[in-house]
């Protein structure tokens, strides 16, 4: 069984905070503190300081974190392994784009045998490694970025990334001037998403922001923002499977831009999750 001082550790990672943690486990304060010190004894290394009033992980707090988080799922996996069920059952997460218009023929094939069982949760990027971290999935599948010291990830295939428009719009089909996108109204993905995070960084590079477009739209549905897109409210950027998942839009690139981006699959190291990854990978 796990260690509770364990779990509070892990609490405190996720609310850097001693009295949310506190609250959270349903214990006192000074019981968080007796978990931690008990911990940097056993371990023989400090694992939080103070950076003013601001409380701060260690390097050697890292370290523990990424082998405890294992820890956690590994655990859940030995409970399946003692009562085991007559089925494969994965329970995987998805950013947005990939969970839309990306996984479905594959998740098909997999429910085809009667003996899987498959949980989807699709959201943006932050989430799906939230869920990674809490145990709550066996890997994530992500277009964003994320700590490449802290998972481990396998590539699942690169993709292109460039402008939406309507059919009408005269982007359509063009390649334009980075200069002439800023008179539009675009239509973006909320904070924390993958493909966001893709649009900011290249405007970025060429000193520019989202702040240069005429209108600033966000909108955390895929599905509301190609209608909208493809009913001329506005542009978007967005991968190419989305592109071709919706006939009614139309793809337009910027000049000097050749963006791709790898998709890949995400999970907890120091685990046997790259098993729950193979077994999902079979049914491309």
């Amino acid at each position: 069984m796990r260690d509770d001082k364990i779990r509070t550790f892990l609490t405190l990672c996720d609310t850097m905070n001693y009295r949310l943690a506190a609250e959270r486990l349903h214990i006192t304060q000074p019981a968080v503190t007796q978990h931690i010190h008990a911990l940097e004894q056993y371990y023989g290394c400090r694992l939080f300081s103070y950076d003013g009033r601001r409380l701060q992980k260690t390097d050697d707090a890292a370290t523990l974190e990424v082998y405890a988080r294992g820890m956690v799922y590994q655990e859940q996996k030995l409970m399946q392994a003692l009562h085991p069920l007559p089925v494969n059952h994965l329970t995987i997460g998805a950013t947005k784009t990939i969970g839309e218009c990306v996984i479905a023929g594959q998740a098909a094939r997999f429910l085809k045998n009667p003996r899987n069982r498959l949980d989807v949760l699709v959201g943006n990027t932050q989430e799906m490694l939230h869920l990674l971290e809490q145990g709550q999935i066996d890997f994530a599948l992500v277009e964003g970025n994320f700590d490449r010291t802290q998972y481990d990830c396998r590539l699942y295939r690169r993709e292109p990334f460039g402008g939406l428009c309507s059919r009408d719009h005269p982007f359509a089909g063009r390649t334009v001037p980075l200069e002439e996108l800023f008179g539009e109204t675009l239509l973006l993905r909320e904070p924390g998403s993958g493909t966001r995070y893709v649009l900011e960084q290249v405007l970025t590079q060429a000193n520019r922001s989202l702040l240069e477009f005429a209108r600033v739209v966000t909108v955390s549905s895929f599905g509301l923002l190609c209608d909208l897109t493809a009913q001329g409210a506005g542009i978007s950027f967005a991968y190419e499977a989305i592109a071709q998942s919706h006939p009614r839009l139309a793809r337009f690139h910027v000049e000097a831009w050749d963006i791709t981006r790898e998709f890949n699959y995400v999970f907890l190291r120091c685990t046997d999750a790259a098993a729950a990854v193979d077994l999902f990978e079979s049914c491309r």
